[in-house]
């Protein structure tokens, strides 16, 4: 997993994720998305819903740690899938297949993202503007409740978050005016256990 500081700016972060990765700026504007596979190139359209979903998804890779490998995109697949994809029909597709890849490469490791993500929330209920970019890893993390260690977001009992679409703005927007308000009705829903068991 890669490890972003919570005090980087999400834009920071994520030039060190393009750096560290050779996405250069991202590849927001090309036709065409090239995948590896050994050594077979994969490639397909760079859709403008692709796009629209993958601008999240490199912030997704920012505050949870997963890496672009083969079993990264798995586990982030899983987690996002987990987490829900709200209207993100490029995301869901992309993701279900990353998943599937995730659960004959690496079950346990896409197993547990998927479960960390049905205890979490992500920023798919709302769309990608360059103010998030301002905003601080650390900040992000609390909001959409990876705070936490990943395996202790995946033991059962964590917090999990509802998929309705309150819930998932609150999860994407609690910082806009009313946002706090959201989130307190919608925290006063959240299951807590009475009492947690680690086995």
């Amino acid at each position: 997993m890669a490890a972003y500081a919570d005090e980087l700016s999400l834009g920071q972060a994520r030039r060190l994720y393009f750096d560290a990765n050779g996405f250069g700026e991202g590849g927001y504007e090309a036709d065409w998305v090239r995948l590896q596979a050994g050594p077979l190139p994969i490639w397909f359209p760079n859709t403008a819903s692709r796009v629209r979903s993958v601008r999240l998804h490199d912030l997704h890779h920012v505050v949870t740690g997963y890496d672009t490998t083969w079993t990264g995109e798995s586990e982030i697949g899983a987690w996002e899938l987990g987490s829900g994809c709200a209207d993100h029909w490029a995301a869901w597709l992309l993701n279900f297949n990353a998943m599937a890849i995730g659960l004959a490469i690496a079950p346990r490791a896409t197993y547990a993202a998927f479960r960390r993500g049905r205890r979490t929330c992500n920023l798919y209920g709302g769309e990608f503007d360059d103010a998030m970019l301002a905003e601080r890893v650390g900040e992000i993390r609390r909001r959409l409740r990876l705070d936490t260690s990943p395996a202790a977001s995946a033991r059962p009992g964590a917090i999990r978050c509802d998929l309705g679409a309150e819930r998932r703005r609150a999860c994407h927007d609690g910082r806009r005016d009313g946002g706090a308000a959201v989130a307190a009705r919608n925290l006063a829903a959240v299951t807590m256990p009475a009492k947690e068991t680690v086995r």
